[in-house]
């Protein structure tokens, strides 16, 4: 086991020394911090490999320093120590964006083994600049947008657990890529197959025997029995992609599945235990859809115990060349391309169209562009004149302030105040714990302005 600087963060001494012990005895160099402001100004000076951080804390709680740390851009790891147990506080815990949670109390194992999986994570993320990622490998891609960085780090952590799971996003966001990711990852890509479905493709007779299977005779046509999805699956996992255009009719016995965990042919009268984790994709709004009474709302809630949302590409377009790069790579080979590259003004071309197909039409204006190149050179006149109309959109905000030399020193203080204040969402007192003032300041200069 590597060597590593560990900030660790807790209030209780006792669970302190506890902790440090077993981190120095693994040969780790230990630093702590009894409160979250603490950690944040020893951070400012020294750097870490890992950060532990207790959730309640005073003055400032582990899901404040979570969120202060990320808005200072320190992207060192963080493992939240705590004291919860069911699968929705695992969900609450990730939403904060935490690499991963421990339950109080927890083992030397357990804490060690946490530290090994957050190294190489944040190990494989450093990769970025390379460009070296895979679609399909198990290591996945490793993004540059902060929105897709964090819903790797859920990915990770959901596939630990059996737990269904709805990925709601836009169409072409990816989500039958990440449903495959969940199960890749998990215990299940070892015990049983990858299914997928997708409900808006088939008529509602066609789904339900896809999904349930048949026994001979069930049906005119039926001359034999058919194994469903479901039986196919057992041990393993199925995507049932745009749930949301599952009928009325199929829901309720979906439900039933779920609920049962046992499954029943359509025209038999034998039911079979099952044991698989069903992940939904739709790109609805199906809380909508159950108040408009299309969708069942208990469906609903055993569907979603753990939500994630795919963010669109126009959103995460820091990503666009790791992407552009990688799908080329595929089409190079389908189309026995190889060295494949991009003309100069390309990119930035891309870069400029919105892309409201999302990852898909990004694919499709690719694959166009590698048929139609030569010299294996993908140029200007081999993207789709709506692409060329384009003019070129500005570079998004970095998030640094410029300002000129002999700028007034008030003005600089209230710009800074201003921009936090913007970053932390009008949080007064996480603004004044980043700026190192008192939040008294801030109501203060807030009243003049």
């Amino acid at each position: 086991m590597n060597s590593r600087k560990i900030l660790v963060i807790e209030d209780d001494p006792q669970g302190l020394a506890s902790v440090c012990k077993i981190l120095q005895h693994a040969g780790h160099v230990v630093s702590t911090a009894s409160n979250g402001r603490i950690a944040l100004d020893l951070i400012r000076s020294e750097s870490f490999d890992l950060i532990l951080s207790d959730v309640r804390m005073p003055e400032m709680t582990g899901l404040e320093f979570v969120k202060a740390l990320a808005l200072i851009a320190d992207q060192t790891p963080v493992i939240l120590m705590t004291a919860f147990g069911k699968v929705e506080d695992a969900v609450w815990a990730m939403k904060q964006g935490v690499v991963d949670f421990l339950t109080k109390p927890f083992k030397r194992t357990e804490l060690l083994d946490s530290i090994e999986m957050a190294a190489k994570r944040s190990n494989r993320a450093t990769h970025h600049s390379t460009g070296a990622t895979s679609l399909g490998s198990n290591d996945g891609p490793r993004w540059l947008s902060a929105v897709m960085q964090d819903l790797d780090l859920k990915i990770a952590t959901v596939a630990r657990t059996s737990a269904s799971v709805l990925l709601m996003g836009e169409s072409g966001s990816g989500k039958e890529r990440v449903a495959r990711r969940i199960h890749e990852l998990s215990s299940r890509s070892k015990t049983g197959k990858w299914v997928a479905l997708n409900c808006a493709a088939l008529p509602e007779n066609l789904i339900e025997s896809e999904l349930f299977g048949y026994e001979k005779g069930a049906f005119t046509g039926a001359t034999q029995s058919k194994v469903g999805l479901f039986e196919l699956a057992d041990g393993g996992t199925l995507l049932l992609d745009e749930i949301g255009d599952m009928p009325l009719s199929l829901q309720s016995r979906l439900l039933r599945v779920l609920q049962e965990g046992e499954v029943r042919r359509v025209g038999g009268t034998v039911s079979k235990k099952i044991d698989v984790r069903v992940i939904a994709a739709t790109h609805r709004d199906l809380k909508e859809e159950a108040l408009k009474g299309t969708f069942r709302q208990d469906l609903l809630f055993r569907l979603e115990v753990i939500q994630l949302k795919l963010p669109s590409l126009r959103s995460r377009k820091e990503d666009l060349e790791l992407l552009v790069n990688e799908i080329l790579d595929v089409f190079a080979k389908k189309h026995e391309k190889p060295g494949l590259r991009l003309a100069q003004g390309v990119i930035d071309r891309l870069r400029a169209y919105p892309w409201p197909g999302n990852i898909r039409e990004l694919s499709n204006v690719l694959e166009r562009a590698t048929v139609f190149c030569s010299d294996g050179q993908i140029r200007l006149e081999d993207l789709p004149d709506h692409l060329l109309r384009l003019e070129l959109a500005p570079s998004p905000e970095s998030g640094v302030l410029e300002v000129r030399v002999g700028t007034p020193l008030k003005d600089i203080e209230d710009l800074m105040i201003r921009k936090t204040l913007e970053a932390t969402q009008g949080d007064k007192n996480l603004t004044a714990r980043l700026l190192g003032i008192n939040s008294r300041t801030i109501y203060r200069k807030l009243e003049k302005s």
